[in-house]
């Protein structure tokens, strides 16, 4: 693309914020997010306005972690961060340099409330929000077993050795785990969150189509040079998250070929798609995308892959990794992530990192749904898919959610969480 570009899409908004709205955007509604723990709300954004940065130093990089320059594929690679969850304007910090990190001692993590802002990019406003229907039930994958391999639509959810689908229990600790910690924890309340529910208000739908669907033209409207080009076999009629308003995702699985198509910020558009961006990921593949490139998700990984999805959960085992949004990003990635978020704080957690729920952390307490999730997250862990608050995760928008039981997870510290060790630390 022609220059980095800022993406913050606004999906959810905490129920403080609809007071925010009603005022008028009142001083007391920053962005920094301090206060919004509430129940989420679709929101819309408004048209993006230039703000100037302040720059600020990273601190040296924790010992024992490497980094690999990396350059984008188009040559000039966009550094954006993807919102899921209604924060509002984020700031950004001025992108650092390629190269290898030092050996150095490791910095405390500090607040992002005054982190740079190229003058080149931009940041979205919120307007009051917008209730979206409730997606129709998707089409339930094939009934998983503890330890079996994920499938959807008669295909495999990728290979049994892809990075979703490995065992992250017995991995050692990162290094720098603790303020990758603390530094999520600067956004959000501290607590896990799922991000779905609502009677299927909630969360990220997707459908499964034919072998045989027709294919439609996509027309991509900020980052095509990062996309996989159309026609895609989505149908005009599948539904978009938040009924067009927000990240605007779309997923459809085609049966037969195996492949998994994702857009963000799609709307029809005639006899077309128009979208941000577009992905086609082979489920029977462990192949990345280019290194620097996006996908429909911030970090370039396939979203479907990491969702909560109910069949699962009702069947008692989740055999994947999951997805899930923090509020500052490093200007860096860990595979199998192939893109990078805007701080330059070294203690911040690049695309890719993957968290697991401590085996020290009581989970006999938790039942239901909240337990099958938790049993995942103790054993695949989550990986760091994109910006929004911290200690989200994201599911299938499906009616059957029980909120009451999800309700539990909001008991459950971001302290019991550890960062497993990275691979090389990969930047732009």
């Amino acid at each position: 693309m022609a220059q980095p570009l800022q993406r913050l899409a606004c999906r959810h908004v905490p129920a403080w914020m609809l007071v925010c709205a009603a005022l008028a955007l009142a001083a007391t509604c920053g962005p920094d997010g301090a206060a919004r723990t509430g129940a989420p709300a679709t929101a819309p954004a408004a048209a993006p306005a230039a703000s100037p940065g302040v720059a600020t130093d990273a601190p040296a990089a924790p010992t024992g972690q490497t980094a690999v320059a990396a350059a984008s594929a188009s040559g000039t690679p966009a550094a954006f961060a993807q919102g899921d969850d209604g924060r509002g304007p984020t700031p950004v910090a001025t992108p650092g340099a390629a190269g290898v990190e030092s050996s150095a001692a490791v910095a405390a993590p500090t607040p992002a409330d005054r982190i740079s802002l190229p003058a080149h990019e931009t940041v979205v406003a919120l307007h009051s929000p917008t209730p979206t229907p409730a997606p129709a039930t998707p089409v339930p994958t094939s009934t998983p077993a503890p330890g079996g391999a994920p499938s959807i639509a008669g295909c495999p959810f990728f290979p049994a050795d892809n990075p979703w689908n490995q065992d992250i229990s017995a991995l050692p600790v990162d290094a720098n785990s603790a303020n990758y910690i603390a530094s999520i924890g600067t956004s959000g309340n501290g607590f896990l969150h799922a991000d779905f529910g609502g009677g299927g208000a909630y969360g990220i739908p997707y459908i499964v189509v034919p072998a045989t669907q027709p294919l439609t033209p996509i027309n991509f409207t900020a980052y095509g040079d990062e996309s996989d080009p159309g026609p895609y076999p989505v149908p005009l009629d599948a539904p978009v998250e938040g009924g067009g308003v927000g990240d605007a995702h779309v997923l459809a699985v085609q049966q037969g070929a195996c492949k998994l198509y994702e857009m963000f910020d799609a709307h029809p558009n005639g006899g077309s798609w128009d979208a941000g961006s577009g992905a086609i990921f082979d489920l029977r593949s462990n192949a990345l995308r280019p290194d620097s490139w996006t996908s429909a998700d911030a970090a370039g990984l396939p979203i479907l892959a990491g969702l909560v999805r109910y069949d699962e959960v009702q069947a008692g085992a989740i055999n994947h990794a999951l997805r899930f949004t923090v509020g500052r990003v490093q200007r860096a990635w860990v595979h199998p992530a192939t893109h990078y978020g805007t701080s330059t704080d070294v203690n911040t957690p690049p695309y890719g990192a993957k968290l697991r729920l401590k085996s020290t952390f009581d989970i006999s307490v938790y039942h239901g749904q909240a337990r099958v999730v938790l049993e995942a997250l103790r054993r695949y862990g989550m990986i760091v898919a994109d910006q929004g608050t911290s200690w989200y995760i994201t599911g299938a928008a499906d009616p059957r959610w029980d909120d009451d039981d999800l309700n539990q997870l909001k008991s459950v510290p971001g302290a019991a969480f550890e960062v497993v060790q990275l691979g090389p630390i990969i930047r732009p």
